[in-house]
């Protein structure tokens, strides 16, 4: 998850350099924002957990609160592409019983040669379903895939067109127009 953090500073980054005003990072706002405590939570939760049938249920799980999340945001910026990642994740795991990684892909990460899964982890082989939607893309230090790629572009999208946003008069999108109380 060092990855999404990149991305979030990243993004940040790229908004202010086009024009983007750090001043409406706190006036982000997202519908349902509280599933994303909840979505993450379960994720935390299911690295926590030895049992893979649990771990996998509480990842499967996780996915949905932040598919409902998304859906709920669906006219925002980005979001459909977010949802896309989270959707190509969320099937590579349900069919595979886990997300399948590809070991050699770990040893380019930066991993060692004694790869441990842990419980939402499986090993990519012959036998795994769209091994192209599997972590298969090393990073340093870590492996994602196509669908994390997706997620990343869609929040970083987001985030920008959030920073772009013109000067808020009030708080929660509720939009004014300068000396329009003067006009009744």
């Amino acid at each position: 998850m060092t990855w999404l953090v990149a991305v979030l500073v990243v993004s940040v980054v790229v908004s202010l350099l086009r024009g983007g005003k750090l001043s409406n990072l706190p006036d982000i706002y997202a519908r349902g924002w509280p599933l994303l405590f909840i979505g993450f939570g379960l994720q935390i939760v299911a690295n926590a957990v030895d049992n893979s049938r649990l771990a996998i249920a509480l990842l499967l799980t996780s996915y949905v609160v932040l598919l409902i999340m998304v859906w709920l945001n669906r006219s925002e910026a980005g979001m459909w592409i977010a949802g896309i990642g989270l959707l190509m994740n969320f099937t590579v795991i349900t069919l595979n019983n886990g997300m399948p990684v590809l070991e050699e892909a770990i040893i380019l990460a930066g991993g060692t040669g004694d790869v441990v899964f842990d419980a939402k982890h499986v090993v990519l082989d012959a036998s795994s379903h769209l091994p192209f939607l599997s972590d298969v893309i090393p990073l340093p230090g870590s492996v994602i895939s196509l669908g994390d790629v997706f997620l990343a572009v869609g929040l970083g999208v987001f985030i920008e067109d959030q920073l772009k946003q013109p000067l808020r008069l009030f708080r929660h999108r509720v939009q004014g127009v300068p000396g329009s109380a003067a006009d009744s």
